[in-house]
């Protein structure tokens, strides 16, 4: 049985392949044990193929794509040309990170069996600390930019199409000054509570918390 793995990064698609040789059981327990070690790892694994986003634009309509489950045609342009996909079913598996993009991948194409299981989790952690190694034609240190640029165009993506964004930060302000009051008074209630067995007539005298917390302060212990 082949075993690919398909890893989404900020600079584009790479599916990765098993190294024939091994039986799977074997070969999981090599990977938990080589994952640190890109020497080790790579001889497990190999690229098979990788496919680069054509533009920032192109990267934020993957990514949207992912988080909902869904299929980008660039992705499935990339599977069509790089999966053994009309061999028979159960023959080639494909291991993902996301159970979602898993099923709506199978839906495409019901002979490809599909992986999401902490083996394959395994895999991908691999994959993601030695990424820049395999796939040469990314530069050392240009991913972190890549992966920055795409987190903030996918946060600014998600708050413009907001339904509630003008009221967003009101809603927010509103919470956080209950909570405050709330705090406030929980506060206030200790500090007259356990100042009482010190001063007990002083909690009958004074009946402002505010005034109550600055004669303790100016009285003392």
């Amino acid at each position: 049985m082949a075993l690919y793995v398909l890893f989404e990064s900020a600079a584009g698609y790479a599916l990765f392949q098993r190294t024939e040789g091994e039986d799977i059981a074997a070969f999981h327990e090599a990977i938990q044990k080589s994952v640190l070690d890109y020497g080790r790892f790579s001889r497990l694994v190999h690229l098979k193929a990788f496919v680069p986003f054509t533009s920032a634009e192109n990267a934020l309509e993957n990514i949207n794509c992912i988080s909902e489950g869904a299929v980008h045609d660039t992705l499935k342009h990339f599977l069509e040309m790089n999966l053994p996909l009309k061999s028979g079913k159960g023959k080639t598996t494909l291991g993902v990170g996301d159970q979602k993009l898993g099923v709506a991948i199978h839906d495409l194409w019901s002979n490809l069996s599909i992986m999401h299981d902490e083996k394959i989790q395994e895999i991908i952690r691999g994959l993601r600390l030695h990424f820049e190694s395999f796939v040469k034609d990314i530069k050392e240190g240009t991913l972190k930019p890549y992966q920055l640029g795409l987190a903030h165009s996918y946060s600014r993506a998600k708050v413009k199409f907001n339904v509630n964004r003008a009221d967003h930060m009101i809603i927010q302000s509103i919470s956080l000054l209950d909570k405050l009051d709330k705090d406030i008074n929980t506060f206030a209630m200790r500090v007259r509570e356990w100042y009482s067995w010190h001063f007990p007539e002083l909690v009958k005298i004074v009946n402002d918390n505010q005034l109550f917390a600055r004669l303790v302060r100016f009285i003392g212990p």
